[in-house]
């Protein structure tokens, strides 16, 4: 499925679902707020709060591929996807902490005056979107096949993307986009940023969920 008709078929689903999808944004950017802001640190806080928020992150791509296959979803399955895939989601969320933690101290390592080195500064910053975008990938392939371990669904997400780069360079920056429009708004709590990135993403590296959904 091409980019394009993936984020319409993913804001189609968020608008068709959204108060639903609310909800379990809210409580997932709640608890990354929560932990921000308790935590002394910029670095360490990059490092739990993803980790804290796995979880229910887990809930909400429960929810994400019930979508992508062509299901209705309740607040239960959120509850139910948390309950059942919380090791995953933690898991995952805290990979992803890991690497967003390592790739922005390195970012500002490098970019600082000290040490200026601006093509290191650009490589950790390409290097750390790219993680993301693995592990973004890597949710939908951790949830929906509940046989694969965490670094099974990496490797599937990995591949997914190398498949098509061109499409995945797509993908990340229509994310990216998303994201930072979100980050912006007024009361960002209330957007479902989070909800439609992981349904953008299903739709495409799930192709063949999506065909069965069809």
């Amino acid at each position: 499925m091409s980019v394009r008709i993936a984020l319409r078929k993913a804001l189609s689903e968020t608008y068709q679902f959204s108060w639903r999808l609310l909800v379990v944004n809210t409580v997932l950017c709640t608890i990354v707020v929560a932990v921000v802001l308790a935590t002394p640190t910029l670095p360490l806080a990059l490092l739990l709060a993803p980790a804290a928020a796995g979880p229910v992150a887990a809930g909400l791509v429960h929810c994400v591929v019930m979508l992508v296959r062509g299901d209705d979803i309740r607040i239960a399955d959120a509850v139910e996807g948390t309950r059942t895939y919380w090791r995953r989601g933690l898991a995952l969320g805290a990979i992803f902490g890991a690497g967003l933690m390592f790739g922005v101290v390195a970012i500002t390592f490098y970019a600082s005056e000290p040490h200026r080195v601006v093509v290191l500064a650009v490589l950790a910053a390409y290097g750390t979107a790219l993680f993301c975008l693995l592990v973004l990938a890597a949710w939908p392939f951790a949830i929906s096949n509940p046989e694969l371990g965490v670094g099974s669904a990496l490797r599937s997400a990995g591949l997914a993307l190398l498949q098509r780069p061109g499409r995945a360079l797509a993908l990340g920056l229509a994310v990216l986009a998303v994201n930072i429009l979100g980050a912006v708004t007024v009361v960002p709590l209330l957007t479902l940023t989070i909800a439609y990135t992981f349904l953008a993403a299903a739709h495409v590296v799930l192709p063949q969920i999506t065909e069965e959904a069809t």
